[in-house]
């Protein structure tokens, strides 16, 4: 796993959201983007993660930055998940791990010891001008939301 730093040009994409609507990176120029990569929906650290994404949500809107979560679950699975738990934001689908290698989030993981393949818990803040603000490459899902707010705030 070779995470991108700051500084970098942020990798364009264009995918789907849990509404099957096209979304790419470039319709948020002029934006700051919170570029969440989860493992997958529905698990507890995720929704952790998501509930906290949710829960702050409002003082994000309210410095005009966009939060975009990124896991590698299908449309289905993404609606089901936003719907369940109310959650306001965007989440795309990369089933083709477009986005989370091009991120270098994709990588080798290990379970109860066992070792396999998944998308890492890594956040990216992508500026107005599309570079990569800042890296979060070691997350925790319920303080992690609150940690990338007070960040920008700090910034704003």
């Amino acid at each position: 796993m070779a995470l991108l730093q700051a500084g970098q040009k942020a990798p364009e994409f264009t995918a789907r959201d849990q509404d099957g609507k096209e979304v790419s990176l470039r319709d948020y120029l002029g934006k700051r983007v919170v570029l969440y990569f989860y493992p997958k929906d529905d698990t507890s650290g995720c929704t952790r993660e998501a509930c906290a994404f949710r829960d702050n949500f409002p003082n994000f809107k309210e410095i005009d930055a966009v939060v975009l979560g990124v896991s590698v679950d299908g449309q289905k699975a993404h609606r089901k998940f936003a719907d369940k738990y109310e959650l306001p934001f965007t989440l795309l689908v990369d089933d083709e791990k477009k986005i989370v290698e091009a991120y270098g989030v994709w990588g080798l993981k290990k379970f109860m010891g066992k070792e396999y393949m998944g998308t890492n818990r890594v956040t990216y803040l992508i500026d107005e001008e599309g570079n990569i603000e800042k890296v979060w490459p070691k997350v925790k899902p319920e303080t992690h939301a609150a940690e990338v707010l007070e960040w920008l705030q700090q910034k704003t």
